[in-house]
């Protein structure tokens, strides 16, 4: 059977590309606002994170009609740490949009995205977007496209892949460089010639891959794919097999059957071939499972998913203000939310610690595992989390490690302080050349010698710089990376902090906090411009009395405390420190509280050297 009147694609690129913006333009073409509808910029990210952070985090699905024919359209996202997410949906379609930005060029995740795409021998159409720009430099970045598709092993079929131009804030598509069309009627026609059709029996045994989990309080588990052969009907009994074996396959029933309507789920009686559908009424599926006949069981294969390479060790808070902010405190409910973030991440791995009330979450990089805390924490949660640690592998007797790919975007003049801060950190310069009026640097350095980086970068670059990051592989152990350079200023003292203690503490580095905030013995409270650590007293009062100075009763003037974001956080805290995390409050601590037995600790662990 060959579906004429269907497409299944998928639009993939680097992050802020312009995907969710050109999904945008083609849902306002093919109808599906009315004329007079204000509809909201990516809408497609309805994420309150990712509607604050401009990025898209989960893969989400939407369709359009266009001359008879139902197009549906996966929005993928672009950042390197939910690259998981672009690896599941690649079985549901036949095609893909390879979106490359008309001044950037291609970039790290372009590389990514698009070896998954050829390594499935999917069909690829090359988008080179946001050709309005001032600067778009069409012809080069088409070079680099086809370029990195001839390293990546596509060979002379490369030149055969179709190039649209697009400007997708504008709604605008061609086939030419010099002109844009009225609207994205060349990237439709594109698509439906470019874009094989969905074949299969539609009357063998059936077999849907579930490539995507969603959760209703009324119907419970939600199970997104595509039906690879046969025909799906709601109540019906059908089984579920898993690919790995580590299931055993069981027998379920087909509650509801929903179809994806532009933006909205539709109830149908049943779905065949090439559709992609979802089913409600199977309890315990998972990503990766199929649902089969319950006759002839054939699991189909799942995309095999990069492993994580960062861990953090997640923890019940045990603060003196534990339990104060939160709605679920316990390690039973700290598990229980744990392990039902992996029934819709694939690439995020959960494990007990070495205590009940500990487990390490391994993810693929910071903003991935700062995504979960962010949610945990509005939903109600709270924990306290360690220092990253990155997640090397022993072959034999040498010690591998992650290695990370870097493009740097920077102004000329930081070129020189960027190569110092990241020689340091183990960075070996790949490549070097320039790119309009600002320099492009490549390297490759240990992940954990991007740990803390990002913040110094934005700082040493004034804001102007533009990094982004890939896996790249294991290497050998690169030896010891240097720890941040600053101390921690931490509270001497419980009670509320005072402008008088504060305004005799801020002499001594930059704070996190302002006046009249509780603080605890132990809590880091700022960071000094010293390596080691300082205890400073910020609950201190002005005593009374009745002697008078000149000038001593003037107002005291205080600096404004250094607000962090919790990626800051995360990567300000060593490896004695714990980042606290309430729905209210981001406190950074000591993991020992009481100063003596901190001190103890320190000496022997070699953080504090004595002289004899």
């Amino acid at each position: 059977m060959k579906r004429t009147d269907l497409r299944n694609i998928a639009i993939i690129a680097h992050v802020d590309h312009g995907k969710t913006t050109l999904v945008d333009a083609m849902l306002k073409q093919c109808g599906v606002f009315r004329q007079n509808q204000d509809a909201p910029d990516r809408i497609m990210d309805n994420n309150d994170i990712e509607k604050e952070r401009g990025i898209t985090i989960l893969a989400k699905n939407t369709s359009v009609h266009y001359k008879d024919v139902k197009i549906n359209i996966v929005d993928t996202p672009g950042h390197a740490d939910f690259g998981g997410e672009v690896e599941r949906v690649l079985k549901m379609i036949d095609g893909v949009l390879l979106l490359v930005d008309a001044y950037e060029g291609t970039m790290p995740q372009t590389r990514f995205v698009l070896q998954k795409a050829l390594e499935l021998k999917l069909a690829v159409i090359i988008v080179i977007n946001k050709v309005d720009k001032p600067d778009a430099r069409l012809q080069e970045v088409e070079n680099e496209v086809f370029d990195l598709l001839i390293d990546l092993g596509a060979g002379e079929e490369a030149f055969e892949y179709p190039v649209v131009y697009c400007s997708g804030r504008q709604g605008t598509a061609s086939l030419s460089r010099e002109k844009q069309d009225a609207d994205l009627t060349p990237l439709f026609d594109t698509i439906l010639e470019n874009i094989p059709c969905p074949e299969g029996e539609e009357n063998e045994p059936l077999q849907m891959l579930v490539s995507a989990i969603d959760y209703n309080d009324y119907v419970g588990r939600i199970g997104i794919g595509r039906i690879a052969r046969g025909t799906i009907s709601v109540n019906t009994e059908i089984a579920v097999e898993d690919f790995t074996g580590n299931i055993a396959p069981y027998k379920a029933k087909i509650s509801n059957l929903y179809e994806i309507e532009n933006l909205n789920r539709v109830s149908c009686t049943s779905a065949t071939v090439g559709d992609i559908v979802c089913v409600s009424g199977i309890e315990n599926i998972n990503i990766g499972n199929t649902i089969c006949d319950p006759i002839v069981r054939e699991a189909l294969p799942f995309v095999n998913v990069s492993e994580p390479t960062l861990e953090m060790e997640f923890s019940v808070n045990n603060s003196p203000f534990a339990g104060k902010e939160g709605k679920y405190v316990t390690s039973r409910n700290l598990r229980e939310r744990l392990y039902k973030e992996l029934l819709k991440d694939v690439s995020l791995r959960v494990s007990d610690g070495e205590s009940k009330d500990t487990f390490h979450v391994a993810g693929r990089g910071e903003i991935h595992l700062s995504i979960l805390i962010e949610n945990m924490r509005r939903e109600g949660y709270e924990f306290q989390v360690g220092k990253p640690k990155v997640m090397n592998k022993k072959i034999g007797d040498i010690t591998y490690e992650p290695m990370e790919k870097v493009i740097i975007d920077v102004p000329s003049e930081s070129v020189g302080v960027v190569m110092e801060r990241l020689g340091p950190r183990k960075g070996e310069l790949k490549n070097m050349n320039s790119v309009g009026s600002r320099m492009r640097l490549e390297f490759v350095i240990p992940t954990r010698g991007l740990i803390g980086y990002k913040s110094d970068f934005l700082t040493d670059t004034k804001g102007e710089g533009i990094i982004n990051t890939l896996f790249e592989g294991y290497e050998p152990y690169k030896g010891d990376i240097p720890r941040r350079n600053n101390g921690s200023l931490i509270a001497h003292e419980t009670g509320k902090s005072t402008a008088y203690g504060l305004f005799n503490a801020q002499e001594r580095g930059t704070l996190f906090v302002g006046a009249a905030v509780d603080v605890y013995q132990g809590e880091v409270i700022g960071y000094s411009p010293k390596a080691e650590d300082i205890v400073v007293n910020i609950c201190k009062e002005k005593h009374l009395s009745n002697c008078r100075a000149s000038g001593s009763d003037d107002a005291l003037k205080l600096s404004r405390p250094k607000e962090l974001s919790l990626e800051e956080a995360i990567e300000f805290i060593e490896d004695n420190e714990l980042l606290e995390i309430t729905p209210k409050s981001i406190r950074i601590r000591k993991k020992i509280l009481d100063p003596t037995l901190r001190m103890r600790d320190d000496i022997r662990s070699g953080r504090i050297k004595i002289n004899k």
